[in-house]
């Protein structure tokens, strides 16, 4: 007879399989770690296109100053050899050199500053603003060399190596395709002069750069659905976690019982503490006791200080019978006072008249004795 391990056919340990979607919860707290469905290929193809587009617009207007700076700086230069017989000190170079590199600076800053801008526009736009420093935070569990080993080889580095792969091919067969076509213009090169041929370079270059962008920006697309796609399958949660987040957030049924028990409690002893205050406990005689009270300086009207049913009727009664409050038999008066007046709660007005009888009669004896 062979013996069968049945944990070999479990999924996903004792809670079973993974089949519910990630609550509020574990989302907020999965996002205080930094975990997020990111595509950093889409932030990275909106960059690229507006890299390449500010570039197409402003390109010449850039390469017309970057030449006049350089014109600039070399007649600077020559006049500076002039001036000292021929020579020019360190000092006088690095000042020279130092001026032009910030004029260039200055020129293709508005180039980058508009990638930038896109880049976080798009982070934002695909995680929201909600910064957290727990991913700088540093882990030691990170630099364990066998989970660094198996991080090198696991399922998602290697689709990752798979995309890096058909993005190369795919990328280089349209920068070859486009060089192919522009490949008279190419040849037409030994003909032009400096200024003319890096401005045609440059065209060819900006307009392959805006088509590679927009298929980057195809691919990042696709990266963002399946990185969504995939940071949700990732969070799902088993029947069992959610029941257990759900304990934890709602508390246990069975902690919970036993507190409302002990607030019950407590409610009841300060309740039987305030019978004896009571001018009068109207009674069912068996089923049910209520112990009003009248004192102007809490309420206008007389008001509930104690009530009960059945075992905690009878103990109303014994506090009143051992503090000698006078016990009333009414028996619809005491149903509708249980039913519809709540404990420290002044009685409604279409039962001033009964009570007031029954309060006077108490007043009226307490006098006469």
């Amino acid at each position: 007879m062979i013996e069968l391990d049945l944990q070999f056919f479990a999924k996903e340990g004792p809670g079973g399989e993974k089949t519910e979607p990630a609550t509020e919860k574990k989302l907020s707290d999965a996002r205080k770690e930094g975990q997020v469905a990111k595509s950093q290929e889409l932030g990275q193809a909106f960059s690229l296109m507006a890299l390449f587009l500010v570039l197409k617009i402003w390109g010449s207007s850039i390469g017309h100053n970057f030449m006049n700076s350089f014109r600039f700086n070399y007649a600077r230069m020559k006049e500076m050899t002039t001036l000292v017989g021929g020579e020019i000190s360190v000092k006088d170079f690095c000042r020279l050199l130092n001026g032009n590199i910030l004029q260039m600076a200055l020129m293709v800053a508005p180039v980058f500053a508009a990638a930038l801008v896109i880049a976080v526009i798009v982070d934002i736009y695909q995680v929201k603003w909600r910064p957290t420093t727990k991913p700088l935070q540093p882990k030691f569990s990170k630099l364990n060399p066998i989970s660094g080993f198996k991080r090198i080889f696991s399922k998602e580095k290697l689709i990752q190596l798979l995309k890096s792969i058909i993005k190369l091919v795919l990328l280089g067969y349209m920068a070859y395709s486009t060089i192919k076509d522009d490949m008279g213009v190419l040849f037409a090169l030994f003909d032009m002069d400096l200024t003319t041929a890096i401005g045609v370079i440059g065209n060819i270059a900006v307009n392959l750069g805006i088509k590679i962008s927009a298929f980057y920006l195809v691919i990042g697309f696709a990266d963002y659905g399946y990185q969504k796609w995939k940071f949700a399958e990732d969070m799902k949660m088993t029947k069992q976690e959610v029941k257990d987040e759900w304990k934890n957030a709602e508390g246990d049924p069975a902690v919970k019982s036993k507190q409302k028990q002990r607030m019950m409690e407590a409610s009841r002893r300060r309740m039987m503490q305030a019978v004896p205050s009571a001018d009068v406990v109207i009674t069912n005689p068996t089923h049910f006791a209520v112990a009003i009270k009248y004192d102007v300086n809490v309420f206008d009207a007389p008001y509930i200080v104690a009530k009960g049913e059945d075992f905690l009727a009878a103990r109303i009664k014994e506090r009143a019978a051992e503090a000698g409050v006078e016990i009333v038999e009414n028996k619809p008066l005491a149903r509708m006072l249980y039913y519809n007046v709540d404990l420290g709660s002044p009685i409604p007005p279409e039962l001033y008249q009964a009570v007031a009888e029954i309060l006077a009669a108490i007043y009226n004896a307490r006098a006469a004795g």
